[in-house]
């Protein structure tokens, strides 16, 4: 076994978890309503190289940002949460108003931030690179990219399935578990500020 491969692992285990790429497709899904299989592909495309390019700002720059900016992980998790939680409302009540501008924001935002690089992967980044070799979570986070990406770009063969009565349909019951995840975001945000308190 290489020398490396253990501490790899112990850095691609929690990024793993908390970049969540397994939960991914219900959301591309949903938020991809309406769009034409390239226009899908793109905003994939383009959603992964948000998540990297907001990852490796704060793999390398992550305190420094968030100190001269004066926003704490905590801060940055509630503003997430509400973000997640506005577009999940739009997709249940006014459903998608697809065009090239919207599907752009749409894979900047929700997608590659605060989904796939969202406050828990900023903060693992963070911890990581404090106990770790850089070059090992550099390694470990562009791996799970790599495979978010995979993982992502998968959910098109669901779609194909499903047909476009059985997406609409389905994509409404995923807006309701996305606002979920934005109402859990946004407590997690306010424990880590000490406001409240959760089990």
């Amino acid at each position: 076994m290489p020398e490396w491969l253990p501490i790899f692992t112990l850095a691609f285990v929690p990024l793993f978890i908390a970049i969540d790429a397994l939960a991914l497709p219900p959301f591309i899904i949903s938020l991809s309503e309406g769009l034409t299989v390239k226009a899908r592909r793109k905003m994939v495309h383009l959603a992964v190289l948000t998540a990297l390019l907001v990852g490796l700002v704060f793999l390398f720059f992550g305190q420094l940002v968030l100190t001269l900016m004066g926003i704490s992980v905590g801060a940055f998790a509630i503003a997430g949460g509400l973000i997640l939680l506005v577009q999940s409302i739009r997709n249940m009540t006014l459903g998608r108003m697809v065009d090239a501008a919207k599907e752009e924001m749409v894979a900047i935002v929700p997608i590659g931030t605060p989904l796939l690089a969202g406050p828990a992967t900023i903060t693992t980044l963070l911890l990581l690179a404090a106990q770790q070799p850089l070059s090992i979570v550099l390694a470990a986070f562009m791996a799970n990219v790599l495979l978010a990406w995979l993982i992502c770009l998968s959910s098109f063969r669901i779609l194909k399935l499903m047909g476009q009565g059985g997406l609409r349909a389905i994509s409404r019951v995923f807006s309701l578990l996305l606002a979920s995840i934005a109402v859990s975001m946004v407590l997690k945000g306010l424990a880590m500020l000490d406001i409240i308190s959760l089990p």
